[in-house]
């Protein structure tokens, strides 16, 4: 199956909304010719779908993405490196001038515009399947659907514009987010399950089912504030998901991260990269998952940068409460074991006399390549490592009270080892924004808020069964009464760590104070009510005739 191209198709023109236009208008469309002109014949309308994709590429496996969902949450802080550290920390720094905000709302706002650009040109091209020109609709209807569904989870209340702008307007609405659910995302939604087909002849275009499932999601985040009704439709539409496709679940969860496996039985829509346009420098984004989360193992003795062990940026490590999920289950679940990396191997040899590393013992040691230099036991395993035991080992080990901002379980979901070079910073894996486990996740919760503790349950048991050690299914299981948000919200940081689905999670089910204030050190004496919103961009203030309204708790509110 072919994988769609997005990056190639990202330049084709895009009319902006309420912002400085110069930069982007300023590059040429394909064959210079106008979206006017071009965007209404056949192959301009195929090429203008796909750019219409395109917005997702700077927010989906990218540092902003990442920075945005992981960070300053209840199960990852600030690593050593990196700007931006007010969103995880929620001070001052946490401002409407933060590029991230403001670049998500650019970004999005282009989006939607080209897919309202696609919706109002497709109407006058002669000679093209009916049939064809529906489906192709439906694809930019999701993925408006989609970007507006982001916007009204990050920032709530914004504006709605369901017309092509043309040129640059200074006059912007601020609807509420029940109306832009009603008015945009559902409708949108809807007919893209409608209209599209269950299977695409190219890998990450929109499906029905990948409409269904971000349906259901949006159901489900109304549920906190509709009620059960809500679940219901949640619970509907990820049973379809479930039941009536042809996705399962890999046997073993750590084959969803080999490389090359991007399109396997579980994936049910993805943000598609292609290795020789990241390799080359064609796509300047790809996926940067296998930057983040990595610990600074490069400065040890006998340890080097390369492609293998990958470039460590260290801008989030995971606290102690989300290892000590895994601390007194580690032998059943085998989760940990294939989300975190535990040791690295020596790709430099030599005698290092003397040597001590960030304050851990002092050793001298003899490394041929590929002895162990490095290990980190992780959660329920420290205590095995002794002071003397940790001495007389003629490699590092590294346990909880030596964690620090550049030392810390590293996270390996995303490791790319096929990168040309150990400098280069764009990864060819798809980003994952859509797999079977979170529906049975997602409908767990639906069904708990409906009071149904028995289907929750098993659903929690689908996915904790393929977690567990081959053997330790049952081990792994819980039961109905052992079912409530707390559990399910530590299921899916267990399952989905890394992802880009934490901070939404605990915003919508009304846990990311709490939690964050319980077991993030980093944001809990600054974390207040009002973060569950990112400020609107200042950009968007400044631009708008009138001014515009800025979110509740933020400068200028």
């Amino acid at each position: 199956m072919k994988k769609l191209s997005i990056y190639s198709f990202s330049f084709l023109l895009v009319l902006c909304f309420n912002q400085s236009c110069s930069d982007f208008l300023a590059e040429d469309p394909i064959a210079d010719v106008s979206a006017a002109s071009y965007y209404t014949t056949a192959q301009g309308l195929e090429d203008a779908v796909k750019a219409t994709y395109a917005a997702s590429k700077t927010y989906f496996g990218v540092e902003r993405g990442f920075t945005m969902n992981s960070f300053g949450t209840d199960i990852y802080r600030a690593g050593s490196d990196g700007s931006h550290k007010g969103i995880g920390f929620y001070d001052g720094r946490l401002s409407p001038s933060e590029s991230y905000f403001r670049d998500t709302w650019r970004d999005f706002y282009r989006g939607i515009n080209q897919a309202n650009a696609v919706i109002n040109r497709s109407q006058s091209i002669e000679g093209l399947d009916p049939d064809v020109t529906n489906s192709r609709i439906a694809e930019v209807r999701f993925l408006r659907g989609m970007y507006y569904f982001i916007l009204v989870q990050t920032y709530g209340d914004v504006h709605i514009s369901l017309d092509e702008t043309e040129g640059v307007e200074i006059e912007a609405n601020r609807t509420a987010m029940s109306d832009i659910y009603s008015q945009a995302i559902i409708p949108d939604l809807e007919f893209a399950a409608a209209n599209l087909p269950d299977e695409q002849s190219e890998f990450g275009r929109a499906t029905k089912p990948a409409a269904e499932f971000l349906l259901a999601k949006v159901h489900m985040r109304r549920a906190y504030t509709n009620g059960s009704g809500d679940a219901a439709d949640a619970e509907r539409l990820m049973s379809n998901v479930i039941n009536n496709y042809n996705f399962a679940l890999l046997p073993d969860f750590s084959d969803l991260w080999v490389l090359g496996n991007e399109q396997n039985s579980e994936i049910i829509f993805s943000i598609q990269n292609n290795k020789a346009q990241v390799d080359e420098g064609l796509d300047g984004n790809g996926n940067r998952g296998h930057l983040y989360f990595l610990m600074e193992y490069d400065k040890f003795p006998g340890m080097t940068r390369d492609v293998a062990n990958g470039r460590p940026w260290k801008r989030f490590r995971p606290t102690n409460y989300f290892l000590d999920l895994f601390s007194d289950n580690r032998d059943v679940d085998a989760r940990y074991d294939k989300t975190f990396k535990h040791e690295w191997f020596a790709n430099v040899a030599g005698t290092f006399n003397n040597v001590q590393t960030f304050g851990i013992n002092t050793k001298s040691v003899t490394y041929e390549i590929g002895d162990r230099a490095i290990f980190i036991p992780g959660p329920g395993q420290d205590a095995e490592w002794t002071d003397d035991r940790q001495a007389e080992a003629d490699f590092w080990v590294i346990t909880r009270d030596e964690y620090t901002e550049k030392l810390f379980p590293t996270m390996n979901k995303w490791i790319d080892d096929t990168r040309p070079n150990r400098q280069h910073t764009q990864g060819q894996r798809d980003m994952i924004y859509m797999r079977l486990a979170d529906a049975y996740l997602i409908r767990a919760e639906a069904r708990m808020m409906q009071g149904n503790m028995q289907g929750a349950a098993e659903d929690l048991n689908v996915v904790r069964a393929r977690g567990a050690w081959p053997g330790m299914e049952e081990a792994n299981s819980i039961t109905a009464a052992d079912v409530n948000i707390d559990l399910i919200l530590d299921d899916r940081a267990k399952e989905l760590v890394g992802e880009g689905h934490r901070w939404n999670d605990l915003v919508r089910t009304g846990k990311l104070i709490e939690r964050v204030r319980m077991h993030n050190d980093d944001a809990a004496p600054n974390i207040q009510d009002f973060h569950v919103r990112r400020p609107i961009p200042q950009d968007q203030i400044d631009r708008t005739v009138g001014g515009y309204a800025q979110n509740p708790g933020y400068p200028g509110s």
